[in-house]
């Protein structure tokens, strides 16, 4: 096989791999946690809305809003994996000037940094507000005096699960975080 003069060059097609490589194990690793987290959540939300539900506990809210927001922002580090994938293939590309410029492809690798580094900062805020209502629910006192039972101190496995959610949402932005770097590093590399 030839090579033409306007062919990428072994390092190009290295670093080209590396992109489609690294972008579809961070985009898959991120989409798969981030929908089992959303249908986590969801499912939190559907039964939190019952009356009586021990779920159903106002200080929560915020922290589910917050995780919500990580899940979005999550969404954008999905989008920014699945385009170095693209910016992979345009790199293999055989006419120079569909491929993109060092310039343009580390302002991608840069906004995945802090897209994924402001996911995992609106996640663990959340994770926080929610682990801290759970301990507040658990330790409160209830009166022993009462004849009923309060449901709404009761730390149900859907409660647990919220948790669990963040925690794969955190893991999510951290892959993102992963690959965004191991990129950079890469094509900065002498």
């Amino acid at each position: 096989m030839s090579q033409t003069p306007d062919a990428p060059s072994s390092s190009l097609r290295a670093i080209a791999q590396t992109f489609r490589l690294t972008g579809w194990i961070s985009f898959w690793i991120q989409l798969v946690l981030g929908v089992v987290s959303s249908i986590i959540v969801l499912l939190f939300a559907i039964f939190n809305q019952r009356t009586g539900s021990p779920s159903n506990n106002p200080g929560t809210g915020f922290g589910v809003f917050l995780a919500i927001c990580g899940l979005v922002v999550l969404g954008g580090g999905i989008y920014l994996a699945y385009r170095y994938t693209r910016i992979g293939k345009q790199l293999e590309s055989s006419n120079p000037s569909n491929r993109p410029r060092k310039s343009e492809t580390v302002q991608v690798l840069r906004l995945g940094l802090w897209v994924n580094l402001g996911g995992t900062l609106v996640t663990l805020l959340g994770a926080q507000a929610i682990v801290g209502t759970l301990v507040a629910r658990s330790i409160s006192p209830q009166a022993i005096t009462t004849q009923f039972f309060d449901p709404t101190r009761i730390i149900s496995g859907l409660d647990m699960l919220v948790v669990q959610a963040n925690t794969n949402t955190v893991s999510a932005h951290f892959a993102g975080l992963i690959a965004s770097l191991w990129l950079l590093n890469r094509i900065n590399r002498p």
